[in-house]
């Protein structure tokens, strides 16, 4: 089995290695462009209305031509060198690993049905991919890449043993440049499984996550609370010259900003998953499968991703594998409507309605928490109609949903043949 991290480390590039690698992302970018206008004339060239020709355009392909496939781009990638002789200044597998990013994009967009790939416009390509090494480039405190020499690195974290660099990729955000390291290992992880004792956790924008045992997390609120400074910043960007030195300058300033922010909110969320992984007995961890693309939309649309909920089911999710913990996530219809006592529909409630009361057991709680211990139980009756019975575990007995089947230690014994 292969194990397969991603590091990242801050790059510290001088003035002529900086220029040539800015170098490298505009010439990817006038490559990825090329491709993609290639795609997009032999998609136009085969679609017309049918009782008349245009006359705006025409495009003349021969009907036998294929499609530009990555094979047949990546292959005319020599005779382009011939061509325009600064692609040779770019490593042949970055200008390569581009094409292949453009047609991972056309086969998105073919499986989902919208999202058609769109050209980029200068300064949008952000990172390049060296795929492959054939030495460790790592050296000390130093990383040495092809065609631009060694570039110190701030290796904050050493490589594990045993694992090798198969891949870097160089990316730029804002002012610094940053790698990231793909190390792959041929180690044995075991899966977690279901043990010890079980929290659902409920996300929500009153309160940030609830969970079963009635922890209650508040929502800091990383944009809003520094949206006027940010607005400020991106007026003043408003007002500068277009193509000024002074436009670029306030670019960086609202770019470092924006990842400031970025950098709050994911350790923030990397803090409270550690959190809530740590607890004493915790071994499952059960959350809702959340529409995340339909929380985006709605009214409540700018709060909703400045909590990033999605990006923190992910960080969750990666820092209970790292913890040995059982994740898994569960559906989410009527977690506040169902009563977790007695598994009444209590009906629909109103967002400003924050009490639990069933009407046939009594049970009142806050509301969120019933919920939360909705997910719980949710999680357990998944366990259950999964077959993970040969585990044992502090919930091996007794789940829901299994009062119809005879248990392990009532069962008959088999009768063995004569």
């Amino acid at each position: 089995m292969t194990l397969t991290i991603n590091y990242r480390y801050r790059l510290h590039p001088d003035p002529i290695q900086e220029q040539t690698m800015l170098h490298w992302l505009e010439i990817s970018r006038k490559v990825y462009n090329y491709a993609l206008r290639e795609i997009k004339d032999w998609v136009n060239a085969r679609k017309c209305s049918l009782n008349y020709c245009s006359l705006s355009k025409e495009y003349i392909i021969p009907a036998n031509k294929s499609f530009p496939t990555y094979y047949n781009q990546q292959n005319a990638l020599p005779l382009a060198k011939k061509a325009f002789p600064e692609l040779r200044e770019v490593p042949s597998q970055v200008l390569q690993t581009t094409i292949r990013r453009l047609h991972d994009g056309w086969n998105y967009f073919q499986q989902r049905g919208y999202g058609f790939p769109r050209f980029k416009k200068f300064g949008q390509m952000k990172s390049m991919l060296f795929p492959q090494f054939k030495t460790n480039p790592i050296t000390g405190w130093q990383i040495s890449l092809p065609k631009i020499g060694i570039i110190p690195i701030n290796l904050h974290r050493p490589i594990p043993e045993g694992f090798v660099v198969k891949q870097a990729r160089v990316l730029r955000k804002a002012d610094r440049w940053f790698v990231v390291l793909t190390l792959q290992s041929e180690v044995s992880r075991p899966e977690a499984q279901p043990h010890g004792e079980a929290i659902g956790i409920d996300l929500g924008l009153e309160k940030f996550l609830t969970t079963s045992d009635r922890e209650f997390i508040a929502r800091p609120r990383f944009l809003t609370s520094l949206y006027r400074e940010l607005e400020l910043l991106q007026r003043k960007y408003g007002r500068t010259k277009k193509g000024s030195k002074n436009q670029e300058k306030v670019r960086l300033q609202v770019a470092r900003f924006h990842n400031h922010i970025a950098n709050v909110r994911k350790d923030w969320q990397f803090k409270l998953a550690n959190h809530l992984c740590s607890k004493e007995g915790i071994g499952m961890v059960f959350v809702e499968d959340l529409n995340l693309k339909a929380m985006s939309r709605g009214i409540l649309r700018k709060h909703t991703l400045d909590a990033a909920f999605g990006q923190f089911l992910n960080v969750l999710e990666w820092v209970a594998k790292k913890h040995q913990i059982y994740f898994s996530r569960v559906n989410p219809d009527g977690t506040s409507q169902t009563c977790p006592k007695c598994g009444t529909h209590t009906g629909k409630k109103e967002l400003s309605e924050r009490r639990h009361r069933c009407s046939e057991c009594g049970y009142e709680t806050d509301r969120d928490h019933a919920a939360s211990e909705v997910i719980r139980l949710r999680g357990l009756e998944k366990l259950s109609t999964q077959g993970l019975w040969g585990i044992e575990n502090a919930y091996a007995v007794g789940l829901p949903g299994t009062e119809a089947t005879q248990s392990r230690s009532e069962a008959k014994p088999r009768r063995e043949k004569n």
